[in-house]
């Protein structure tokens, strides 16, 4: 995944799994790679959360937080051709102004109170589909 140099960097990619089990939808979100080099916890399958800040008087961002790229190579080790599955990757941008932010601003009003200051924006992948035999 590769930064919107217009946009803020990168936080972390996540792999998103569905399956059926016992007739029951099962999901799992799993942090796959973060940026600055935070290890992701072999046991909970999550980085410690990177601690960015948003100027909420002028949006503006810690452009030097973060990554400009991110890649890495996941297996699922869980994997059973007995269950049906799908994945799909969701990569994780650091926290921005919401909309209404930027409108608040612009305005010379207070942000909403009843909506979050920040946002974190996503985007995700096509899903991957795998039939069981």
């Amino acid at each position: 995944a590769e930064q919107d140099l217009l946009d803020a960097p990168l936080d972390k990619i996540q792999i998103i799994k569905g399956w059926t089990e016992n007739g029951e939808v099962k999901e799992e979100v799993m942090d796959v790679i973060c940026s600055e080099g935070r290890i992701v916890n072999s046991d909970t399958n999550k980085c410690p959360p990177i601690e960015t800040k948003v100027n909420l008087s002028d949006c503006s961002f810690d452009r030097k937080r973060g990554a400009k790229i991110l890649k890495t190579l996941w297996t699922d080790n869980n994997f059973s051709t007995q269950q049906n599955t799908f994945y799909y990757a969701r990569v994780i941008q650091n926290p921005t102004c919401r909309w209404s932010t930027y409108d608040s601003l612009r305005y010379g009003e207070d942000p909403p109170k009843d909506y979050p200051a920040t946002i974190t924006e996503m985007a995700w992948s096509s899903p991957i589909w795998i039939r069981s035999h």
